[in-house]
Formats: C-alpha cells, structure tokens, sequence
C-alpha cells in the first residue's frame, strides 16, 4: 500500500498490483486520459496486453496510475537479447506528486526479468532518477522535396515494387530481424506485434492516405528493403504540395537504401517529406547534393536501464578486447551495486563478480547510457559521474563499449 498526506488534503491509500486480463480497457483509458489523448482500444490491443506485467495503482475503485512492459528483444552490440519495452506510464491528474509514479517504476525495475528496461521518454527528465540513461538518438528530418537534389539511381541495381497488407507481415519480418544484426537499438515483433503494427484503420490516418507498403527486390528478386509511407493531399499558392510521411524504413543493403529513398524524395506533386527515425549516422545525407534541405533535428529516442549488470555485460559484446574490473553503484537495486570484472571483446563476454579493486567507478545510469554504443562513457567523467581508479582503464573501456555503427530505434512503442 501506499499512503501520502499533502496539504490541505486528506490522506491517501492506493495499492500497486498486476492488471488483470478484463482490466485492459480501464488501463488503457487511464493512460490515454494522462497523456491527453482519447483511447479506443481495438482487439489486437487486448491480444498483445499482457497482464502480469502490467502495473496500475487503485485507489478504491479507480485507476490512478499505470505501467507496464512489453516482451520483446532488442538489438544490442553484436547481439539481440529480451528486453523489457516500457510504456503506458501514466498517473491520474488529480494524483499527482503523490509518489505514484516512482512506486510504479521502482517495483516494475524490481521484478522485470530481463537484464534490460528500454523505453521513450515522453518527459526525459523523469527517467534519470530511476537509473535511465539516454543510449540512443534519433534524427528527424523535414524534407523540402522541391529544393531538395539527389542523386539518381545506378542502373540494373533491382527494382521497387508495392505489397499488400494481406500478406506483407512474413515477408517485412524477415528483414527487420537482419536489421536486428546489423544495427544497435532495434526492437523485434512476433506476428502479433506485426499485425499491430500494419494494422490500417481508416479513423486513425489522420487525414492521410492509406498505408504504403514499398518494397525493393535486388537483381536476383529477393527482398532487401522496404518502406512504409502515406501521403496527404496539401494544396498551396503555387500549386500540389502534397505531404509524405515516411512511418518506417529497412534497408540491407546500398542498393536498396538509395533506390527506395530517391523514390520517396522524387514522388510526384510532392512538396514536403516527414521521417523521424534517423540514425545518428544516417548515409541519406549522402544521397543529396544539398543536405541542409534535409532540415536534420536530433533528439533524445531510447532510454536504457540496466537491471543486472553482470547478465547485461555479458550479453553484449565489445568494438576492442577488455579486461577491466568496474564498481558500480545503483541506489534503486540494491543487487546491482558491487564489483565486477568483464572481459570480453567481438566474439564473446563475460562479467563476473569481483574482489579486486577497481579500475574504474560509476553509477548505473552512465553504465546503461553507454550500453548501446552510441555514446562516449569517458563524457561522463568530467560531471564526476565516472572516476578512473586505474590510469588508461576509462579509454580503454570507452573504446570497447563503442559501436562501429549507431544505435537506432524505428518506432515508438
């Protein structure tokens, strides 16, 4: 249970358990009713719900706050474990500051199985607290698609064709599970996620277009690529300037990355694309004679947190041999807190727990920003948040924790 007493108002008892399966509906308008947004549940919704890892806080009757966690895997450094997919936090308005939401959090972190959380943060300055760090960003683009010039596609490279929704799932599945193994940060869907996630009801296009299914095929007839778009008519004083908006893109191969993208930057009586899920590292802009018509804004996406640092060390793997002995220090599991040594580098991993001194200290949440490898654990040395114990351990171990390629999360979920 819990019990708060704020000024001027009357104590409060709420008590934190698991949803039930006929709950869903209550749950979902909880969240929606937080996040401002009206909420119509479908039956795929109440398929993919998965009780037991959803957490509401009630008070009497009522939901005053909600969280759960989705059973997914996710692509790390040179390998794809389960990873608990956070999302649908929420807390009644009128309960607020209450402590709901960090009793929510704090047990979910608690009892999730998996080494890892992953979530978006629609607040980001409510995840550090709870030992979240930013691993992961994401580049939007806002395209001027009448001043923007790319480069024209070599010839006999494949060709583009359109799938249709009925059978589109097993053939785009396949490709996002070779994504997985080429890039950090990509969260895989069984077939029911997939069923979600093409899923086409006309009231919540927003006024655009169907969903377009665009594939490649490489010159033997395989798929490499694809992506999902729609269009919305938009009319302006100089004539169509209608609107694209691309929902997700996987390419495998060169080819395919610049066959679909000069398809969808030259699509006719078009004047402005939207995408939101660039890599860091994104080769588009190299497909264009004048990037800075590619309007780049770069922005936190997925949030890690490590919830077993000797299981999540060892499941990734490392850019450069180490063998270093970290203590790391997490104030929210306690189990966490301690020594380890890992050893590892691009073929295997392990972390194990140490006596020996450290060559390098630092808190949980700089440990999980740098899991991904896309970011630096040596910035972090410089706010105090990572020591070096051992002269050369901290560049040794931000070398190793690195990734050729940056991570990249394709959906908000």
């Amino acid at each position: 249970m819990g019990r708060v007493t704020m000024l001027g108002m009357v104590n409060s008892e709420y008590e934190v358990r698991a949803a039930t399966a006929e709950e869903h509906d209550q749950f979902a308008a909880l969240f929606g009713a937080a996040m401002m947004f009206e909420s119509a549940p479908g039956d795929l919704d109440r398929e993919l719900f998965e009780p037991e890892r959803a957490l509401v806080a009630v008070e009497g009757e009522q939901f005053v706050g909600t969280a759960k966690a989705m059973t997914r895997d996710l692509s790390v450094p040179g390998a794809v474990v389960p990873a608990a997919h956070v999302t649908a936090v929420g807390v009644r308005a009128t309960h607020r500051r209450r402590g709901i939401l960090s009793n929510l959090m704090s047990r979910q972190l608690r009892e999730v199985p998996e080494a890892l959380a992953v979530l978006w943060a629609s607040e980001p300055g409510i995840y550090g607290r709870f030992g979240y760090g930013p691993a992961a960003w994401g580049v939007s683009y806002e395209v001027d698609l009448r001043s923007i010039k790319p480069y024209p596609v070599a010839g006999g490279a494949g060709r583009l064709e359109e799938l249709s929704g009925d059978d589109a799932a097993a053939q785009l599945a396949p490709m996002l599970r070779e994504l997985q193994g080429k890039r950090p940060g990509v969260s895989g869907r069984s077939e029911l996620e997939w069923r979600r996630r093409l899923e086409d009801k006309p009231d919540h296009r927003g006024g655009k277009t169907a969903r377009h299914i665009l594939v490649h095929r490489d010159e033997a007839g395989a798929l490499d690529g694809y992506a999902l778009w729609r269009g919305k008519l938009s009319w302006g004083p100089g004539g169509p300037a209608n609107e694209v908006t691309v929902e997700e893109f996987v390419a495998l191969e060169p080819n395919a990355y610049h066959a679909l993208w000069y398809h969808l930057l030259t699509l006719d009586l078009a004047g402005k694309l939207e995408y939101g899920h660039g890599a860091l590292d994104e080769p588009l802009q190299q497909l264009v004679t004048n990037p800075m018509a590619l309007n780049r804004r770069l922005g936190e996406s997925l949030w890690i947190r490590i919830t077993d640092v000797g299981r999540a060390l060892a499941q990734r793997r490392y850019a450069t041999s180490v063998d270093v002995v970290i203590e790391v220090t997490d104030d929210l599991i306690k189990t966490n807190t301690g020594r380890y040594r890992l050893t590892g580098d691009s073929e295997q991993a392990t972390c194990e727990p140490s006596d020996s001194a450290p060559d390098v200290s630092l808190w949980v949440r700089e440990l999980s920003a740098a899991y991904l490898g896309g970011r630096a654990l040596s910035e972090f040395a410089t706010t105090g948040r990572v020591t070096e114990n051992t002269a050369g351990a901290l560049n040794a171990l931000t070398a190793a924790l690195r990734w050729p390629v940056a991570p990249v999360s394709i959906e908000i979920f």
